[in-house]
């Protein structure tokens, strides 16, 4: 069963402007292992992060460190929820995601769907 869908688009430029006028924001987006990536890569987490707050709805009070995008030894993305997002997935029955990251030129993209 879908629990939810979710999409998001970041343009990179502008990302990169917004990281580099906050640079505290890389710190409270992004855990240790993200933080590492390149920029493009950085801008595609983003995507995906918001892309699951949109299939879990978007409730407010969670913390971005609590969902890291990670790739499997064949470099396919996943999700790893933990804390305040584990929390709401599995309020909302989520037993798996599925998630795709792209990015091409100035545009990154992710798409995840929440299944039940």
């Amino acid at each position: 069963m879908i629990i939810g869908i979710g999409v998001d688009v970041v343009q990179v430029s502008r990302f990169q402007e917004q990281l580099a006028k906050a640079p505290g924001l890389r710190e409270r987006l992004f855990t240790p292992a993200e933080r590492q990536l390149n920029l493009r890569s950085l801008a595609a987490r983003f995507a995906a992060k918001e892309a699951i707050a949109k299939a879990l709805g978007a409730p407010a009070g969670m913390n971005w460190q609590h969902c890291q995008i990670d790739v499997d030894a064949a470099g396919a993305p996943h999700v790893v929820a933990t804390g305040t997002v584990a929390d709401v997935a599995d309020a909302k029955g989520v037993k798996r995601w599925h998630l795709s990251l792209s990015h091409d030129g100035d545009v990154a993209t992710a798409m995840v769907v929440a299944e039940g």
